[in-house]
């Protein structure tokens, strides 16, 4: 497992689209502040961060997926893992500890560029501010990795990397959660709390109001595993495609 833990975080590194994608997307963010600074107000340091940090799961949890899941398939990567002996609970495993990894460091990253932004521009967020933009930033990161997660199925039982991006994209811009939302709401609307988006709305609301989110986290912990345990039955019986 480590062998090949070290080989990924080695492929991942030395990918230079990803430099490019996030400076570029760094600076689009940027130009954007500069352009909008002229109207910002107190409020906006946390305010935006609301917003703008809702479209980190697309924007950049969707490049990390189609790095760390879809680019074996295109290069039949996957395959040559496969085929060395590696367990393929071992593949899936390491793929999530991947995308946990370089997501962290993506969201860990983003309220401090954010911060420093706004600062920049005259709004310096206070400690409690920048704690609210941390624990928003958290709720995203859980999201993303919750996408990943479920999406991971695909990528292991279809071994076709449209698929995988389609679906993971559909989950980071909520087209599948509000349609599911809107079936429960029709039939069962307490359910909907229990959706990844609901879970991840509780613990950043347990966190603001100074509680633990122990029954979502809970709940979060559940979706990973089942959707990891879904990804290595499925991958299993999955016969690789040469």
């Amino acid at each position: 497992m480590f062998d090949l833990f070290r080989g990924e975080l080695y492929r991942l590194l030395r990918k230079k689209s990803l430099y490019i994608y996030f400076g570029a997307l760094a600076a689009g963010y940027f130009a954007l502040a500069f352009i909008r600074s002229g109207g910002f107000k107190e409020e906006s340091v946390t305010g935006d961060a609301l917003t703008m940090f809702s479209m980190l799961p697309a924007l950049a949890g969707g490049v990390l997926f189609t790095a760390v899941y879809t680019d074996d398939l295109n290069s039949k990567n996957l395959i040559s893992l496969a085929g060395f002996g590696l367990s393929r609970a071992t593949i899936v495993i390491v793929k999530f500890i991947l995308i946990a990894l370089f997501g962290t460091v993506v969201f860990g990253l983003a309220p401090v560029y954010h911060c420093a932004v706004y600062a920049v521009f005259g709004r310096t967020a206070t400690a409690g501010m920048a704690g609210v933009i941390c624990a928003v930033s958290l709720k995203h990161l859980l999201a993303t990795l919750a996408f990943s997660a479920v999406s991971g199925i695909v990528v292991y039982g279809f071994q076709r990397a449209t698929f995988a991006i389609v679906s993971y994209l559909l989950l980071a811009f909520g087209v599948i959660g509000s349609l599911i939302a809107v079936a429960l709401n029709t039939f069962a609307p307490g359910l909907t709390r229990h959706l990844i988006s609901g879970v991840t709305d509780r613990i950043l609301a347990d966190i603001l109001s100074g509680g633990t989110p122990v029954l979502p986290l809970i709940e979060y912990t559940i979706y990973i595993l089942v959707a990891v345990a879904l990804s290595v039955v499925v991958f299993s019986r999955k016969e690789m495609e040469f």
